[in-house]
């Protein structure tokens, strides 16, 4: 079975219908477009056929877009001259959607047919530049439905003309944010910008476009006629001149000149607007192609849709019964548990929110709340499904009201006292298959699990915060925990629509162990007298969202203060962060605690704003007579993360590949363009990452010690991804 059918009716209008069968909404493959192509071939052939509707058999989307696993793999499969040979798949595309955009005229635009895109719901990559190559578009009136081209958002760009053919319809100004940010809109706001031409009821919408069809409308596109002039101005021009300029400083302030795709588009927008439109579809086609061979591309694709995907279908699942998780009970109100049982209630799940006061509980419960009224402020929301979120969240001071849950999940504080006579207190109350989990983001949940009448049912479930933003949960699996309270973990953690990733137990799990290490040399550059901005920008220019110094900031001072003293007890002699300790516990005597405080590295007016970095911390850690180059502040910050991610795979906490890139990413922002630590490791080469690390090594010490498993892959010459291992 294909995944286009077509059908011709009694007024000579052609129906083509998109249904990808064993899908909930259509993706393109290359089959489905040699099947697409012939059956545009048969209805231009047949002289019966007055016009084409395009629409799809999903009753409420049209498109999700190209299957990113078969961008994928273009790569690998485009034969000896991988770039010629990507170069003719894309062009193959273009004539695919010139032919539709044609639709059989001659060389004076005379004759054709009128082809409609009838879009019933969402459109997005592929899914709109097919309608885009369309004579019009027409959409349904459907609030819930996304149109745009967000390919920018994984790494590439509109590669089948969407970059050349939004450009020309809208102009670059207007078309910016759409190919640049990947902004997606509603059929209403997509047609109030000029994306899509008409919104009519759903239930009119196949008779609309067939009406249309039947109209005799002139189907000439802009471009394809004589003394088209490209909207706001091409970039000799002017106005057009202006808007390539602010684009193209918009670009590198944003992406810091390490993201390909945003400069590639970027080009390719300029070139094409020079030329005529079918010499600007090969300038597309070439840097379409230029980004794919280009490693960072692939690895972003691989990280943030393929793995990604197969996580968040249960690729490290247990094989375990499937249990139904209607009632979640969370102990502590506070940020977090305020933020566990918003995302919960939202997923449909009964709530019982407990906390030591009712007036905690509630103001927990008020979180909520406050979250669905900016979303009703937004237009995303209704206060019809507030009143239904809410209604799902019980506010409660008794463990008692406990009883019947699933699965509880502790938010206390970060004391092991505390956690531990919740857990007594919690398991006196509920069913004896009933799930415990913890979200401590620091204690071992092996020790917790001591407090434990059912150490086999206790695990960890870290959120990050605000757990409502952040895509990324870490279960954490003790050294007693068993596979069904795994499996039930992954359910809901999928069930709540985020990311997860299941380690084994050891000191800050997985993502604060790598995380850490970042901050603390961060801090540690400044006491060695380093400009606490050429830190901060050394960040951001290899990608970090957050350079260290205002991570700090974020997560408090006073929580790094705390995490050291603990950390410091617990290892003794091997402690060895005491010039950091230097930096974080001076800046803590100073009573500058973080954002939270307005006070810390960074300096903050009475609303919390930022100001730029504190000129105080130069008078206690002055700079030094010689400053080092910026690719060893970069190469210090980058291993530091890096290296502890091998040692975390290497040591067992870590087993598979995939959980340690997603969540590197996920979790705490490293370097998207990547694909995360192993997938940088894999760009730049073992070898090279060996070199680098011994260099500081010898300068710094040896916590840049290349790792055992670094150095035997750089002798093999092996690469991450390729390795027998699970997820590789």
């Amino acid at each position: 079975m294909t995944d286009f059918q077509s059908a011709v009716d009694a007024d000579g209008v052609t129906t083509i219908t998109w249904d990808t069968g064993d899908k909930s909404i259509n993706v393109m493959t290359m089959q489905g477009l040699a099947d697409l192509n012939t059956h545009i071939e048969a209805a231009l052939a047949d002289a019966g056929v007055k016009g084409v509707i395009i629409t799809s058999g999903k009753a409420d989307s049209f498109a999700a877009g190209m299957d990113l696993n078969v961008i994928a793999g273009m790569r690998e499969t485009a034969g000896d001259d991988p770039a010629q040979g990507l170069f003719d798949g894309v062009m193959d595309m273009h004539r695919l959607l010139r032919k539709i955009e044609r639709a059989g005229m001659d060389e004076r635009n005379r004759g054709g047919k009128p082809i409609v895109a009838a879009l019933p719901g969402t459109a997005l990559g592929i899914g709109l530049e097919i309608p885009l190559a369309c004579h019009r578009i027409i959409a349904a009136d459907n609030a819930q439905a996304k149109i745009g081209l967000p390919e920018i958002r994984v790494g590439i760009f509109p590669g089948a003309g969407g970059t050349t053919r939004l450009v020309r319809k809208m102009g670059a100004m207007a078309a910016a944010p759409l190919l640049l940010e990947g902004r997606l809109s509603d059929p209403k706001k997509a047609m109030a910008a000029g994306v899509i031409d008409e919104v009519v009821p759903a239930g009119e919408l196949l008779a609309r476009a067939k009406a249309w069809v039947l109209s005799e409308p002139k189907i000439v596109k802009p471009w394809d006629e004589k003394g088209y002039r490209l909207p706001g101005g091409a970039p000799y021009h002017p106005a057009g001149f202006l808007t390539f300029i602010g684009a193209s400083a918009m670009v590198s302030g944003r992406t810091k000149g390490v993201y390909p795709a945003a400069r590639a588009l970027l080009s390719a927008v300029y070139e094409g607007a020079l030329v005529p439109f079918d010499t600007a579809l090969k300038i597309e086609a070439r840097w379409f192609v230029n980004v794919l061979m280009n490693p960072s591309s692939s690895a972003m694709i691989r990280s943030l849709f393929v793995n990604k995907e197969a996580l968040e279908k249960g690729a490290r699942r247990p094989d375990a019964p499937v249990r139904a998780i209607g009632r979640v009970g969370v102990v502590g109100a506070g940020m977090m548990g305020a933020g566990i049982a918003l995302v919960s209630a939202r997923a449909g799940i009964k709530v019982v929110l407990l906390d030591a006061t009712e007036a905690a509980a509630e103001r927990g419960k008020a979180h909520t709340a406050a979250f669905m009224d900016k979303g009703i402020a937004r237009g995303k929301a209704t206060e019809a499904q507030k009143a239904d979120v809410l209604g799902r969240i019980e506010t409660a001071t008794d463990h008692t009201a406990l009883a019947g849950c699933d699965l509880i999940i502790e938010a206390v504080f970060e004391d092991p006292e505390i956690k531990a006579q919740v857990i007594r207190q919690v398991e006196t109350v509920t069913s004896p298959d009933c799930i415990i989990a913890t979200n401590t983001s620091t204690l071992p949940v092996t020790d917790l699990a001591r407090a434990s009448a059912r150490p086999g049912q206790f695990i960890g479930i870290h959120f990050f915060s605000p757990v409502e933003k952040m895509l990324l949960v870490e279960i954490i699996r003790g050294a007693r925990t068993d596979d069904a309270a795994v499996a039930v973990a992954l359910d809901y953690v999928r069930r709540i629509r985020k990311t997860p990733i299941v380690v084994n137990d050891a000191r800050f799990f997985y993502a604060n162990r790598c995380i850490i290490p970042y901050i603390n040399e961060g801090v540690r550059m400044v006491s060695e007298g380093v400009p606490p901005a050429l830190v901060e920008n050394a960040a951001r220019m290899m990608g970090m969202p957050l350079g260290p110094l205002q991570l700090t900031d974020e997560t408090s001072i006073e929580l790094g203060v705390k995490i050291a003293r603990a950390t410091r007890a617990a290892m003794g002699s091997a402690y060895a962060n005491d010039d950091v300790d230097q930096v974080l516990f001076w800046m803590a005597d100073q009573g500058r605690l973080g954002r939270k405080a307005n006070a810390g590295f960074y300096a903050y007016d009475d609303r919390g704003k930022r100001l730029g970095l504190w000129e105080g911390i130069g008078a206690k850690f002055p700079l030094a007579a010689v400053q080092p180059p910026l690719a060893e502040v970069r190469d210090r910050m980058i291993m530091a993360q890096v290296l502890e991610a091998v040692r975390a795979l290497e040591e067992g906490v870590l087993q598979d590949i995939r959980e340690g890139d997603v969540g590197a990413v996920l979790g705490w922002g490293f370097m998207p363009w990547s694909g995360g630590p192993f997938g940088y490791l894999d760009i730049i080469g073992a070898g090279a990452a060996v070199g680098i690390c011994e260099a500081l090594a010898g300068r710094f010490g040896d916590r840049f010690a290349p790792p055992e498993l670094l150095r035997r892959m750089a002798e093999s010459g092996e690469r991450f991804y390729g390795r027998p291992m699970a997820g590789a």
